[in-house]
């Protein structure tokens, strides 16, 4: 028997475990045995014992418990200590057959794996644009990505608070085939730096300025005073005119997405705390945890919402 994490139990709980298991059966036995009594028959007048119980003058009948209810009791007591037996059920024994829910989905992976690793094969020769228009392969990579990416991207691959949309034009690191690839295999991390040391005043300038690269209604006295300082400290990385660099995975600020942005909050307000607190973003490499053939896959799935109307 495994915990949660899929690791042996200590002997101080797998003895726990067997002797709770095991006085609750006895138990549960020595209850049915202790209250079976063959004597509650009716007597010579047919008359039967009561509980003593009466409810509206009706009374309940002490009548001794069916034969086959009894045996089917008995039944079940045997059918427990059988399956502890010959399966993992007490502790960290394995049973006389060997089985555990590891080894069971350790065997139904490799079936898995023997089955579709050729068909995944086939498709990792495929150039992704080619793939990404390929309905039957899009299927299959829709089902890795449901298992394996939307659980932050969302189902929709819209993604939410803090995880990029994959359906708009906005590419933090770049939207090309080799750019998703990278992504998936490498993972990325985005650190954008609090600049909580300019003070609020600047901050709120600078606020202001941010605002104006994307149209949005700003006060313009406010942000001609921040322009000077996202000169100094912003656009190294968003450059100067604030369109983003790729190759760093610093956002765009002049098309209005913005990935922090909590629904119902303001853009005004969700700069500010960028600015004030920093931000620290992690996308995990995949190709660990779902395989190379399968990247390449999901790399197709989302290169084809590039294809879509």
């Amino acid at each position: 028997m495994s915990n949660l994490w899929g690791e042996s139990l200590s002997g101080f709980w797998s003895a726990w475990i067997i002797i709770i298991t095991l006085g609750t059966i006895a138990f549960s036995g020595w209850i049915l045995f202790a209250n079976r009594r063959t004597d509650k028959t009716p007597d010579a007048d047919g008359n039967v014992e009561t509980t003593g119980h009466a409810a509206d003058g009706i009374e309940e009948y002490d009548n001794a418990l069916p034969k086959w209810w009894f045996q089917l009791f008995v039944a079940t007591i045997i059918f427990s200590l059988g399956y502890l037996v010959l399966y993992p059920g007490l502790g960290n024994f394995a049973g006389i057959l060997g089985w555990s829910q590891e080894g069971q989905w350790e065997e139904e992976v490799a079936q898995a794996e023997e089955r579709f690793t050729p068909i995944f094969a086939q498709y990792q020769e495929v150039p992704i644009p080619e793939l990404a228009r390929d309905e039957a392969a899009m299927q299959v990579a829709e089902r890795i990505y449901q298992n394996n990416c939307a659980v932050c991207h969302g189902s929709n691959a819209q993604g939410g608070y803090g995880f990029p949309n994959l359906t708009d034009d906005d590419w933090l690191y770049g939207g090309e085939p080799e750019n998703i690839l990278t992504s998936l295999h490498n993972g990325r991390n985005g650190l954008m730096p609090s600049w909580q040391q300019l003070g609020e005043n600047n901050i709120g300038n600078l606020t202001q300025y941010v605002l104006s690269l994307s149209g949005l209604e700003h006060d313009a006295e406010s942000a001609e005073q921040g322009e000077a300082t996202y000169a100094s400290v912003c656009a190294a990385c968003h450059g100067p005119s604030g369109t983003g660099n790729q190759a760093l995975g610093a956002p765009n600020l002049t098309n209005d997405i913005w990935l922090y942005l909590a629904p119902g909050q303001e853009v005004a307000e969700s700069v500010r705390q960028t600015l004030r607190n920093g931000r620290n973003g992690h996308m995990p490499a995949q190709a660990s945890y779902i395989g190379e053939e399968r990247v390449h896959l999901v790399a197709a799935y989302v290169y084809s919402f590039r294809l879509q109307d």
